[in-house]
């Protein structure tokens, strides 16, 4: 009999954390949820250079890690490409090369050299949502992580940026950012 009871419990246990995750929590969310505010255009929004301030949060919830950052992205019809630079509390640098690629009806492809295969993301109303698996350099491990990828678009022009970082379903690590257009200079030059 006690048996029986242990076995109910663990089933409803795992019964509720997958509703949890289902419907109550960051993974959860839809582009629908946002037709509201300010509308997330990446090829206006995503455009030109752009400041960028972050924390990354490791598994324990803790900042593992602080970075400035600067993109620059631009366009050619649906066609767009966004650099990005990202200088780390640890004195590293890191470099990317995002090739976008807009539809019709607002679904993203993006790939990246540290991206596995295409991102898949969609822009709705005031978000933007991108899912994609990134492999880590070497020095952070090579591990290949799940990523979903949410921007929200503020009415004054600013982006706050929260991504969470999966491995077999499991939260290792989460970012939370900002992303302005640049006030200073005129853009990125190139090794920067």
């Amino acid at each position: 009999m006690t048996f029986s009871y242990i076995v109910i419990g663990m089933a409803v246990v795992i019964v509720l954390l997958i509703l949890k995750s289902r419907f109550a929590s960051f993974t959860a969310q839809s582009p629908n949820d946002y037709p509201d505010g300010p509308v997330f255009n990446i090829q206006t929004v995503l455009n030109g250079p752009m400041d960028c301030e972050g924390v990354i949060y490791g598994p324990t919830g803790r900042v593992a890690s602080r970075f400035v950052a600067r993109f620059e992205g631009s366009w050619d019809g649906n066609v767009g490409t966004l650099r990005e630079v990202f200088d780390y509390d640890s004195g590293t640098r890191q470099e990317r090369q995002w090739s976008l690629r807009l539809g019709n009806d607002g679904r993203i492809q993006a790939t990246a050299p540290d991206v596995i295969g295409t991102g898949e993301g969609i822009q709705n109303g005031s978000a933007v949502r991108l899912k994609y698996r990134i492999k880590l350099t070497e020095d952070a491990g090579g591990h290949e992580l799940d990523t979903v990828d949410w921007m929200y678009l503020m009415p004054n022009g600013t982006i706050i940026n929260r991504s969470q970082f999966r491995k077999f379903g499991i939260k290792v690590a989460e970012l939370v950012a900002t992303m302005r257009p640049s006030r200073g200079d005129a853009g990125m030059t190139p090794g920067e």
